[in-house]
């Protein structure tokens, strides 16, 4: 065999072997790379259907929440998905990322409770939970002052402790697609089924990791 091809074989083989062993960050998760800390701050941009939205997020509020947060906005796990439970002087909820395989991974790598450190003020966000150690990647942000979510109490967990807060754009929260109030909360949220039953709600297109100190 020619030295070139040979070398074009060898090379096309490591690269074959590479590309197999690396991990995805959402489907295979690395979980060195999850367990890394968050900066102390960082600043997401979020474009979505209606348009812009910055947050700015602060580790020392709820570390563990955070260091998750970082994870999936860094990776975009939130492309795509629809705000499915925007209650108006309540909350507007994201997260399921349409795909029931891949939410139900990210369900099992819930992280620990946290105390409540900020308070439930209107534009913060949040982690949703229903039970013990059930943060995992669906978010709220509050409407309003909620501030009876800081010590309300659900299967022996106090509160929901903030992560951060939406430092502009919070009018394109406020205006986001609210009539169906809480009828989209299922545990069958696939793309399909928002989009034929529920074709109206706002989505994200995308996420970016904009600054970070």
């Amino acid at each position: 065999m020619k030295p070139v091809l040979f070398g074009l074989i060898v090379g096309g083989l490591i690269l074959f072997v590479t590309a197999c062993g690396t991990s995805d960050p959402l489907w295979k998760p690395s979980f060195a790379n999850m367990a890394r800390p968050a900066p102390d701050s960082f600043d997401v941009e979020m474009v979505t259907s209606a348009g812009t939205v910055d947050f700015r997020f602060y580790r020392k509020w709820a570390p563990l929440g955070v260091d998750r947060a970082f994870y999936l906005f860094k990776h975009n796990f939130y492309e795509g998905t629809r705000f499915y439970r925007v209650i108006d002087g309540f909350v507007a909820q994201f997260g399921g990322s349409g795909d029931g395989g891949l939410d139900s991974l990210w369900r099992d790598l819930s992280i620990n409770d946290e105390p409540v450190i900020a308070p439930n003020k209107k534009g913060t966000i949040a982690f949703a939970r229903s039970g013990a150690r059930t943060r995992s990647m669906i978010m709220y942000v509050n409407l309003e002052n909620n501030f009876r979510l800081d010590s309300l109490e659900s299967s022996q967990v106090v509160g929901y402790p903030p992560i951060g807060k939406v430092i502009s754009g919070m009018d394109v929260i406020s205006s986001l697609y609210s009539d169906y109030g809480a009828a989209p909360m299922r545990t069958d949220l696939t793309s399909k089924t928002l989009a034929e039953e529920y074709s109206r709600l706002d989505s994200i297109a995308s996420t970016a990791v904009t600054r970070m100190w």
